[in-house]
Formats: C-alpha cells, structure tokens, sequence
C-alpha cells in the first residue's frame, strides 16, 4: 500500500520541470571620469583632489585626458604636466614632495601614488579629443604601427606599470568633427583590433563614440564594442550655444538644454536625447552591458533671455570662467541654481542668463535609466567640474549601485 502511494509522486518527480538555476551575479557596473592634463594650470585639479575630494573611491576606472596621435603613432601632449612639474608636497598625495631630478615627476607620478592608496583604481591613458582627433586618419592607415607605438609609450620605463590600458576618444570616425575623416566604417574596429593584439587580453580598451545617431550609423560600432571592454557614449552637447561650435548652429540662438535624457516639448530634433543614442547603439547591435552614459559635469548657457523655459531667445552665449557658454557645475550650482527640469536635465534662468546643467536630482533619474536599459554604467566629462566633494560623482556611484 505504500508503494502504490509512494509511486504518483516519483511519477510527479520524473515529469517536473528542472529547477531553474540562481542567477548569476550581475557585472558591477562601471563608474569612470576624465581627468584632464590641463586641469592642472588655470582649474588647479590635482590628481590629490581625486583622494582628498573622495572621487578616487567612487571611481572603478580613471581616464587620464589626452595623449596626441602625431603622425599616426601615439605620443604624449603635454610632457611638462604628465611627467616632468615636480609636485610640492602639499599637492602631492603622498604628502611628500618631488626630487627635482626625481625619474617620475608631475601627474604621471601623482597617478602612480593614487594607484597605491587605491589599488582596485584602474588607470586608462586617453587619446585624441575633439581638438586632437585629426592624427586618427593616418593611425587608420597602419593600426599595426600605431598600436606599437601606443604599447612603447605605454611601457615606458620612466611611468610603466601606472597605466592598465587605452581609451580612443576619436571624433569622428568616418564621419566630421573638427575635421572629416573617410577612412571607412571598419577603421575604429581595427585600430581597436591592431591594441588588443599588441595590449593582451587583460589591457582595459574603451572608446567613446558620438551621441549623434547619424555619426553612430558611420562606423561599425558592433564591431568595436567586440574588441573594446565598452564604449564611451558622449550623451551630452546635443544642443550649444555658439561658444565652442557645439550642437547644431541652428539651435545656437535658442535656449535648449545640453544633455536632455528624454524629448520635451517644443524640442528642435526628437533625436536630440540621450535616450535616443542610446537606442541607436542597442540596434546597431551593440550589448547594452558595454554601453556607458555620458553625464557631463558642467553647463551651456545664454544671455539676453528672457524666457523661463527652454525654446528662448538669446543674443549669444553667457559669459564663463575659462570659455564663453561653459562653467562648471561647481560654480553654476551656487549662482544660477535649477529653476525646473526639461528632458530629465535641470535648467536654470538667473537675471537675463539661462543655463542647462545635470544636478545630484537629475543624474539620479539618469542612473535608474541606465539600470533599466542594463547599460555597463556611466561616465564623466570631466572631473574638475564637480564639487570639492564630488556630488556628482556620488550620484552616479550610488545611482548605478541600487537594485535594478
């Protein structure tokens, strides 16, 4: 009797569905921010306020800004500031001053001090940018040559070991930026190739791509995100003012927010967004987990307004500390606080001056958006802009670290 009792359920056992494994644990997502070696003169950002501002435990990888692509091969920009400014000792992070004729001296020799507080902290060296792209046309004609370069620089004995990899902030490839390239669609994808070859499988590759969805249908971006460990997408400057050339000219005499994550009303292009660049990468076939968000950490702005909302009339760009139309989330949050949100991004209306700019708030919204879309993480242009105690990097680490 037993047995007959006994046999439905081992019947019921034999035809039940397999148990469902535990997921497994979901990659950490990446938290990364440009430093840049310029920062150093007229900003006075140190590496030593990446400890002291609290960044460098925020951070999973730093992004040192910019190294030139001369002739087709990789090479330094800026040798005073990299390597060769001794550092006193109050703006040392170690607290000990540079020898004169120390071998390592200037940020390059800092960077290396911050590995060592920090040592889960990877370093990449950044190549190109806006103004430092052109010389990515000649690397495309011999990836090989230039990826040997790129690997001797790196290796150099006077900074080995301070470096764990490249970033690629070409812009644009195929496409026009400063300048126009033609090199072809395949010519990131085997720049990136040609690195990892000469690099090794444990180098950390990135590159940043443009938020432009026109520019991202360029270039096989697939491709590249194949080889890279992710891709760097630049949400931000969808609209400018007329200060740098940023954004659209057309727009540049009209109030409208920078780095809007979602569309709003009356805005120019509805594929102006983040959102949108976004959606663009994800069909061109790129994993949504080698995917960053940009999250710029300063403003654009206009004088001669007089509309609260975006959509205004300006006579031009308002006046910045470094350059006109641009300033830092720093000084903007005090002087010209957020008066509303449009596009998921804070603007601001202050007297006659209208500014855009991302807040704590803001980039909240855009960390769970990032979450939701199970992007890789997020990164910042660039880390001067913060708060001396990094606001904007805290919401971006905390952001990305909740629960999805």
């Amino acid at each position: 009797m037993r047995l007959l009792l006994a046999l439905p359920l081992i019947l019921l056992a034999a035809c039940a569905p397999p148990a469902k494994s535990p997921p497994g644990p979901v990659p950490a997502r990446k938290v990364v921010g440009y430093f840049t070696d310029w920062g150093v003169y007229g900003r006075d950002f140190q590496v030593k306020d990446l400890d002291t501002g609290g960044a460098a435990t925020k951070l999973t990888h730093l992004l040192y800004a910019f190294g030139k692509v001369d002739g087709g091969r990789c090479a330094a920009a800026d040798a005073w500031a990299d390597y060769q400014k001794p550092i006193s000792a109050g703006r040392s992070v170690n607290g000990v001053a540079d020898r004169p004729d120390a071998p390592l001296r200037g940020n390059f020799g800092q960077l290396r001090e911050l590995k060592a507080e920090h040592p889960g902290l990877k370093v990449l060296w950044s190549f190109g940018g806006w103004t430092g792209s052109a010389g990515f046309t000649e690397a495309a004609r011999d990836p090989a040559a230039f990826a040997a370069s790129c690997r001797a620089l790196v290796d150099d004995p006077r900074w080995s070991g301070v470096f764990d990899g490249i970033d690629l902030d070409w812009e644009y490839p195929n496409a026009c930026g400063q300048q126009c390239d033609s090199s072809g669609p395949a010519a990131l994808p085997r720049l990136l190739g040609a690195l990892r070859s000469a690099f090794g499988p444990r180098a950390v590759l990135s590159a940043a791509v443009p938020a432009d969805v026109g520019k991202l249908a360029r270039a096989d971006y697939r491709a590249a995100a194949a080889t890279a460990d992710w891709l760097s997408a630049m949400t931000y400057d969808y609209f400018g003012t007329g200060g740098d050339g940023g954004g659209d000219p057309s727009d540049q005499h009209r109030t409208e927010p920078h780095s809007p994550l979602t569309t709003y009303p009356g805005i120019p292009r509805s594929d102006a967004t983040a959102s949108a660049s976004i959606d663009k990468l994800l069909a061109l076939g790129v994993p949504a987990g080698k995917v960053l968000l940009g999250i710029g950490f300063y403003g654009r702005g206009w004088t001669g307004v007089t509309a609260d909302g975006p959509g205004g009339s300006a006579s031009g760009p308002a006046d910045g500390r470094y350059e006109k139309g641009l300033e830092d989330y720093e000084v903007l949050a005090k002087r010209c606080p957020p008066t509303g949100v449009a596009g998921d991004t804070a603007i601001a209306r202050c007297g006659t001056q209208w500014w855009s700019y991302d807040t704590p708030s803001t980039i909240k919204t855009k960390m769970a958006y990032a979450r939701d879309k199970a992007l890789g993480g997020a990164f910042a242009w660039e880390l001067s802009g913060d708060t001396p105690d990094s606001a904007l990097l805290t919401a971006i680490a905390t952001g990305l670290a909740q629960p999805s």
